[in-house]
């Protein structure tokens, strides 16, 4: 049995995870999907802060981390490295020590952001966004998304290295084309796997997402 802690990203709480938990959850493992802050004074640190605390208590973890995401399963393994066997970004952002998602992502999409943002908090893009067209499928996420704060893109991540020593392995969307995370993901030569939906995997492709978690915890 393993222990699958599942972070989402911006906009998203635990409950999106709710069909790839279910699936793992039916092959016997503990799954673990919290929520994060979503105030406007929340940053990276703040939710990396919150993931670390939570590893604290387990053992032998296989930490996902989904778009935004990336950066605070890092930062919270580069804390607590002894807590995790295997990092797994999907279709996610990350970056180096000092980097942010502000200074990674390409221009057009940091002013959007900045476009959408009242009050320190991004507002809620729409399902189609994210690559979700199922009427029930946006029905629910849209009645679930909520305001994500802006400073979590900005604050640059804090890492000491300790999280390189991690095996990781990525998931990339192949009809999420116009994010750069799919080539960012094979620049870090981490094993990457490809599936074939949009950015929101989790929703669109639980069987397949599942597959690639349980495979992914039994990799050397």
């Amino acid at each position: 049995m393993s222990t699958y802690v599942l972070v989402a990203g911006a906009w998203h709480g635990g409950w999106c995870w709710d069909r790839v938990a279910a699936r793992l959850r039916e092959r016997g493992h503990r799954v673990i999907a919290p929520d994060l802050p979503m105030d406007a004074g929340a940053g990276l640190h703040t939710h990396a802060a919150e993931v670390a605390a939570l590893l604290t208590d387990l053992d032998d973890v296989v930490l996902v981390g989904h778009s935004y995401a990336g950066f605070v399963v890092r930062e919270a393994a580069d804390r607590v490295p002894e807590r995790v066997a295997r990092l797994v970004l999907v279709d996610a952002w990350f970056g180096g020590d000092g980097e942010s998602l502000d200074s990674r992502a390409p221009g057009w999409f940091t002013e959007w952001v900045d476009s959408m943002t009242v009050d320190g908090l991004i507002g809620v893009p729409p399902a189609a966004a994210v690559g979700v067209t199922d009427p029930a499928d946006v029905k629910w996420l849209e009645a679930n998304m909520a305001p994500h704060p802006r400073r979590s893109f900005a604050e640059p991540t804090t890492l000491t290295g300790a999280v390189e020593s991690i095996p990781c392995h990525a998931v990339v969307c192949l009809d999420n084309e116009r994010m750069p995370l799919a080539r960012l993901a094979r620049e870090a030569g981490w094993p990457v796997t490809g599936l074939r939906t949009g950015h929101e995997c989790m929703v669109t492709a639980p069987d397949e997402l599942a597959g690639v978690l349980l495979e992914a915890s039994t990799q050397d």
